[in-house]
């Protein structure tokens, strides 16, 4: 992609009513747009991560046996009446709305319900036992008070995976391999060594859960880490006994810490599959309830997290498997059909200009030959305005074409994350 025709600029304050970071950052990149409070359009930049994101959970779901569907959002009553959340008095975040005839309808918070009964006419038998299905699909909260940017939003993108088993041997086998999923999710995400598996409480699901939480100033939560076991126990369980039994942590070597939640799972029994008739006959013909668990992990939270966790004070820092590019190309030269302006000033300079510019261009033509990700910087700004352009956006690798570059045949290559600086060749470059 060619810098010159991104219709999105970068901006050098945030709006004012931001106070979150990972909000400010990417709306001064460029990454998203706010359209109202808890409320974001995610721009060209933005969903190139924001995919990313979703394909590295894509793969893990998948490589666990996960089915990727999707659901509707519009949620009939009924189903959830069935399961006394349809009440306002025990789900306070609906959103809902009403059909021209007046029938009530509900746009989707979570879809336990939804797919439970869709799974009453695709499970009957233990034959049918285990089942994985997920999606990524947008939820809508009423949230009383959205805040913390992309973090926590009333419209978001949620992977909610279900598993469905014949009894709780089967689910914790499973579920044991979700959670092992769920931290090369993280690792990959560049986050997995700031992410502890995190005892919570289970809610009204069970007694306990597992949140994946990610340590940061910015948390809203408060955890006790366990660096000998990579766990973490909640605040909300810290009092609780019980807890110490079950994981056998020694609590007075517990550190607190502030974290951001990224990722949760969920045992949630027969909860859901007693009451919406989701059940099977087991090898004796003995008519029992599914088992089910659920797992949840939002996109955007975890970019939102990325970006609170890595960012420095030139701007944003993306690892490489969720960066928008792999690299920045950087031209120094000036743009054909013009000279150098400063944005600021309208002044103009005198460059080493078309060489420059022909040197970029093979480059960044060799670069996409060769399979590698490039966002071309070939606007008409002065070097410091691209560089600090380059360093707000973010991604790993900037590659710089000056003056240098082309007497020598070299070319400065400059890791945003470290700030290091290398020499790499045209034939080099094409191997990054």
């Amino acid at each position: 992609m060619r810098q010159s025709k991104l219709f999105t600029k970068t901006r050098r304050e945030a709006p004012s009513d931001e106070q979150a970071k990972n909000a400010q950052l990417l709306i001064r990149a460029g990454y998203v747009h706010k359209e109202m409070a808890g409320v974001y359009s995610y721009l060209p930049l933005g969903l190139r991560t924001l995919n990313k994101i979703i394909d590295i959970i894509r793969e893990e779901m998948n490589a666990i046996g996960g089915e990727e569907l999707l659901l509707a959002t519009l949620q009939d009553p009924e189903v959830w009446k069935k399961t006394n959340r349809w009440d306002d008095e025990v789900v306070d975040v609906w959103f809902k709305t009403k059909l021209k005839n007046g029938s009530e309808l509900g746009l989707g918070n979570t879809h336990e319900e939804a797919l439970t009964a869709l799974m009453t006419e695709h499970i009957s038998s233990y034959k049918d036992l285990p089942r994985y299905a997920y999606q990524f699909q947008n939820k809508f909260r009423n949230e009383t008070r959205a805040k913390s940017g992309i973090m926590r939003t009333r419209e978001f993108i949620m992977k909610d995976l279900y598993s469905f088993s014949k009894d709780s041997t089967q689910h914790v086998e499973f579920y044991e391999q979700a959670a092992a999923a769920y931290e090369r999710i993280f690792a990959r995400a560049g986050i997995g060594e700031k992410t502890y598996r995190t005892f919570a409480s289970g809610g009204s699901f069970s007694k306990y859960s597992h949140e994946y939480q990610t340590v940061c100033d910015a948390g809203e939560d408060t955890i006790y880490i366990d660096e000998g076991t990579r766990t973490a126990i909640n605040k909300e369980v810290y009092d609780d006994p019980d807890v110490y039994a079950t994981t056998g942590i020694d609590k007075t070597k517990l550190v607190e810490a502030k974290a951001i939640e990224v990722g949760n799972i969920f045992t949630l029994g027969t909860r859901f599959s007693e009451p919406l008739g989701l059940s099977y006959k087991d090898t004796a013909g003995e008519t029992k309830p599914v088992f089910m668990g659920s797992y949840g992990i939002g996109p955007g939270r975890l970019m939102g997290t990325i970006v609170e966790v890595l960012a420095d004070e030139k701007g944003i820092v993306w690892p490489k498997e969720v960066a928008p590019f792999a690299v920045h190309l950087v031209s120094l030269g000036k743009p054909a059909g013009g000279s150098l302006t400063s944005r600021n000033s309208g002044s103009q300079t005198s460059s080493a200009g078309d060489e420059i510019t022909s040197v970029a261009d093979k480059l960044y033509e060799d670069l996409q030959k060769a399979g590698i990700e490039v966002l071309y910087d070939d606007r008409d700004l002065r070097a410091g305005e691209k560089f600090a352009d380059s360093d707000l956006i973010g991604i790993p690798t900037r590659i710089v074409v000056g003056k240098d570059a082309v007497a020598t045949g070299e070319f400065e290559v400059v890791d945003r994350a470290t700030g290091t600086v290398e020499k790499k060749s045209h034939e080099e470059l094409l191997k990054i």
